[in-house]
């Protein structure tokens, strides 16, 4: 069985892979994502731009969406990579989104193409946070 440090590896390769996709031509800032399915399977994204700026959507979510389109329940681990001087962490939206179906032990791996990596839970990344509990109060 491979370990979950291997896995978190594995899922920051795929992210640098898929941001060589991304479609950034206003900021120029292009983002990679990869997020591991309770399947087993890994679904990548990229930060797509619009014209109509509001209309972007960030890599994360990206990845996230597919993975539930394809019939994912929850994410185990998400992994997040862009050329910055420190790891890359995910905007307050994608935070809300990943932990929506953020597995209680979902980690997220922040990187950048240096090779830093800072590795957090999604409780670390959004305490306090809003989910279905606050509506069922």
């Amino acid at each position: 069985m491979v370990n979950m440090k291997r896995i978190l590896e594995i899922l920051v390769d795929k992210a640098k892979e898929a941001r060589k996709n991304a479609y950034a031509p206003y900021s120029k800032f292009k983002v990679g994502a990869a997020v591991l399915a309770d399947n087993n399977e890994i679904y990548t994204g990229v930060n797509v731009e619009n014209a109509s700026y509001g209309l972007t959507i960030c890599a994360e979510r990206v990845a996230v969406f597919k993975a539930v389109s394809e019939g994912a329940k929850q994410i185990k681990a998400v992994a997040i990579v862009a050329d910055t001087d420190a790891p890359v962490p995910p905007c307050g939206a994608c935070r809300q989104v990943i932990l929506e179906f953020a597995t209680k032990e979902c980690k997220i791996v922040m990187a950048n193409l240096q090779g830093k990596k800072m590795i957090k839970t999604i409780d670390e990344l959004l305490p306090y946070s809003f989910t279905s509990e606050v509506l069922n109060e």
